[in-house]
């Protein structure tokens, strides 16, 4: 699936890096080339350097002269790029775990919600959701739609109404349920917009007075065909409310791959999943082996 899903991005550049590194003069031009395809890959123009000169470097301790063993190396480099596994707060066993899924309107956040209550739900977890996007109809009946769908309960309020309530209703619901992981989609109105994210934080202070360290997780969701203009966005929600892994969605459509990379670098949280496609079952979990080998073909 990732190797389906990073069709574009590969196309995008694998062949030409492949027909540089199998240049049969590496010269200084060479080096800047290869961080000029990085960059167009969406890495940005750091971690571009970063991995060029680590790729250089390699090259000239190794002796390597081969095609293969140059990508070899460029692979190596990238992965080191990427984290590895990092914990999460779900590992952390208690009666009621709440994650905060935040992100701009039309960044997929609504469907990955309802993604990820399936995945969860197959994993063992009674979950529930929350439609705190209250601000716009069309995403609560969205969520709610999915939930009928993958049997999973949505508790809603009224279009306009305050997120709070919800979020505290789905807390209160949840609890007297028995069920032990709670969802929250929270609105996404553009995130140059001082009242977003003010909103934002006072839901969470709603959801700290009512679970101890409350929300447990806030996941932001990042559309994946925006490349690095997803980095502003990403700033202001970390800035906001502490984002504490992230979420790539629409990587299928995307000759953006490289953009996870970016992200990584800046905010420093984890890449939890990656939008595969529109099916509920088109969320994977993210391993930077398995996205860099699918990223190199």
């Amino acid at each position: 699936m990732f190797r389906d899903s990073l069709a574009r991005t590969r196309q995008a550049f694998v062949g030409r890096i492949s027909a540089l590194l199998g240049a049969t003069e590496l010269d200084d031009e060479t080096w800047e080339d290869l961080e000029a395809l990085l960059v167009q890959a969406d890495l940005g123009i750091e971690t571009a350097t970063e991995v060029a000169e680590a790729v250089r470097r390699q090259v000239g301790a190794e002796g390597l002269t081969t095609r293969a063993q140059m990508q070899g190396a460029l692979k190596k480099a990238l992965i080191e790029m990427l984290p590895g596994e990092t914990p999460s707060a779900l590992d952390v066993p208690r009666l009621l775990t709440v994650v905060f899924i935040v992100g701009v309107n039309g960044s997929g956040k609504t469907t990955t919600a309802a993604k990820l209550a399936r995945r969860f739900s197959e994993d063992g977890w009674r979950v529930m959701l929350a439609a705190a996007d209250t601000f716009r109809a069309a995403a609560v009946e969205q969520l709610q739609r999915w939930g009928e769908r993958l049997d999973v309960p949505v508790i809603a309020g009224q279009t306009g109404g305050d997120a709070g309530a919800v979020v505290y209703d789905g807390i209160r619901a949840a609890r007297a349920r028995d069920y032990n992981l709670l969802l929250v989609d929270t609105a996404g109105r553009l995130h140059t917009k001082y009242n977003l994210m003010e909103e934002l934080k006072k839901v969470s202070r709603v959801a700290a007075k009512s679970v101890h360290e409350a929300p447990h997780e806030v996941w932001l969701v990042l559309d994946g065909t925006t490349g690095q203009n997803a980095l502003a966005q990403a700033a202001r929600f970390q800035e906001a409310v502490g984002v504490t892994g992230t979420i790539i969605s629409k990587l299928d459509s995307s000759a953006h791959g490289g953009m996870v990379f970016s992200v990584w670098r800046s905010l420093g949280v984890p890449i939890r999943y990656v939008g595969v496609g529109e099916k509920p079952e088109d969320l994977l979990p993210f391993e930077a082996e398995s996205f860099v080998d699918s990223l190199m073909g």
